[in-house]
C-alpha cells in the first residue's frame, strides 16, 4: 500500500475511535432513566462497532470481505444515528453534543457509502 493510503486509513481509524469515545462521554452524563439505559447499551455497541469493522476492512483478505466490512461500518453508523436520536437528553450542552454526534454519524455513513461506490 502507498503511504498516502495508509495515512488516510489511519485518519479514519482515529476518527471512528474519537466518535466512539465521544459517544461514551455523552452517555456518561445522560439521565439514567429506564429507557435511556437500554438505548445507551445499544448505542455504545453500535458506535464502537464502526471503528472495529473499519479496522477489519483494512485487514480484509479479499475485495468481497473488504466490501462487506465497509457495508457493516455504514450500517452501524446508521444504527448509531438512530440510537442517538432516540435518547432522552437534558437541554443545553448535552443536546448540542447529541446533535454533533448525530451529524458525525451521518458524515461517517456518507464516507463509507462513498468508499463502497469506489469499490464497484
Amino acid at each position: 500500500m502507498t503511504k498516502a493510503k495508509n495515512s488516510k486509513q489511519y485518519d479514519l481509524e482515529e476518527r471512528t475511535l474519537r466518535f466512539a469515545k465521544e459517544v461514551i462521554q455523552l452517555v456518561n452524563i445522560l439521565p439514567k432513566t429506564a429507557a435511556n439505559i437500554e438505548v445507551i447499551k445499544q448505542l455504545i455497541r453500535s458506535s464502537g462497532s464502526v471503528g472495529a469493522n473499519y479496522i477489519e476492512a483494512n485487514e480484509a483478505l479479499s475485495k468481497k470481505d473488504f466490501t462487506m466490512r465497509i457495508k457493516i461500518c455504514r450500517k452501524e453508523c446508521k444504527e448509531s444515528r438512530y440510537w442517538l436520536r432516540l435518547i432522552e437528553v437534558k437541554r443545553g450542552n448535552t443536546e448540542n453534543k447529541q446533535q454533533s454526534l448525530v451529524n458525525e454519524a451521518t458524515e461517517l455513513m456518507k464516507i463509507f457509502g462513498s468508499i463502497l461506490e469506489k469499490t464497484k
